[in-house]
């Protein structure tokens, strides 16, 4: 059979594509591209992309034709670098999915390889915002199947209405689930009274322990050092606080006060270090979805009270830690994978992927990296 072979807009795409192999006889389901697209947000930001494959006619269609079609769009389009990048992910991934099962079944594996301690699933590193709660299920479902036990599991459960939270834990089916992982309500800016209540509810419905998420730079609310440690003292069942608040102050007089079995967890890799030399037992991590090993060992390192060794890696890791977070996360940490050939750089909107510019320096960490 024959073979198209295409040319990329933006080369930097090209490893995350490598593993797809299409026939130019492989027939493409239209009505799954059109429903994935709306899943994704594209349908409202380009148009374009909806006349495109109405205009098609058809409910599938050789890949030949469609890659014809699309590169006809792409060279009246060049101007639009936002839309040539739409175009590279449709020519290359024609099915388009809205969860890429495979590239997670990868990460799944090269997580748990890299020594992980434990997985945390659905948080802010997931896009779970933008996730429909059939999506959630399903993903929550492949997950623990995939992990079979191997590590705990650690999901992503909160929201800024206690009421809808609290539902959630009532009627979300939890085997295989180990704890959950709850931030603080956003966006309403409760107080630290509210923000005790909320907590108590939560503690009182949760089937599985409950680990706190403190991350006042997304929320708008910072939960303090005294309404954290009233909430470890009251509740057995809340067993730790994801500390993200960058106030290391506030961390410091957690670790103190805090009950013998309560844990603090770094929430920010840039001061993991520093956290634990304090007292923390480790850190829910971004860059360790792409240097799981690597990050890992810095840790234990440091767990073991080894701090020079353990600060040789944190400070290789310096100038990561800026790159991935300033185009936002997770845009950084995918740009990363995609440049390692383990993910393609896809995001839901309202994300987007970090600009060339710092995939350029990404790229070249990577490569020093030996990746």
């Amino acid at each position: 059979m024959s073979q198209t072979k295409l040319s990329l807009s933006n080369p930097n795409l090209k490893s995350s594509f490598q593993l797809l192999d299409y026939n130019n006889e492989d027939l493409i389901d239209i009505p799954t591209i059109l429903d994935n697209l709306v899943k994704m947000g594209y349908d409202q930001v380009h148009p374009e992309l909806f006349d495109l494959f109405e205009s098609l006619g058809e409910d599938k269609i050789s890949y030949g034709d469609y890659v014809a079609t699309i590169e006809e769009i792409m060279n009246q389009k060049e101007e639009d670098a936002g839309l040539q990048r739409m175009y590279d992910l449709l020519l290359f991934n024609p099915t388009l999915q809205a969860i890429d099962y495979d590239a997670l079944n990868r990460l799944v594996e090269y997580q748990i390889q890299g020594g992980v301690d434990f997985l945390c699933i659905m948080g802010t590193t997931a896009e779970t915002p933008t996730l429909t709660l059939d999506e959630k299920r399903s993903l929550k479902d492949f997950l623990t199947e995939r992990v079979g036990g191997r590590v705990p599991i650690l999901m992503g459960c909160g929201g800024n209405s206690t009421a809808f939270v609290i539902k959630e834990l009532q009627t979300f089916d939890w085997t295989g689930i180990d704890g959950v992982l709850s931030v603080c309500p956003y966006y309403n800016k409760p107080s630290q009274e509210g923000l005790y209540q909320h907590f108590t509810a939560i503690a009182n419905e949760s089937p599985v322990p409950v680990v706190l998420y403190n991350v006042p730079g997304r929320t708008g609310v910072n939960m303090t050092a005294e309404t954290t440690l009233r909430l470890a003292h009251d509740h057995e069942n809340i067993v730790a606080i994801k500390e993200a608040s960058g106030n290391i102050t506030q961390m410091d007089d957690i670790i103190k006060n805090k009950p013998q079995n309560f844990d603090v967890i770094s929430g920010d890799d840039g001061i993991t270090f520093p956290l634990i030399t304090l007292g923390a037992v480790g850190v829910i991590s971004v860059i360790g979805n792409a240097l799981p090993s690597e990050f890992s060992r810095m840790v234990r390192l440091a767990l073991r009270g080894e701090y020079n060794s353990s600060l040789v890696i944190h400070h290789k890791f310096t100038e990561l830690f800026k790159l991935l977070f300033v185009d936002g996360n997770p845009a950084g940490v995918k740009a990363m994978l995609s440049e390692m050939g383990m993910i393609e750089n896809v995001l839901r909107l309202p994300l987007v992927p970090t600009r060339l510019t710092t995939i350029e320096k990404i790229s070249q960490i990577v490569r020093e990296l030996g990746y």
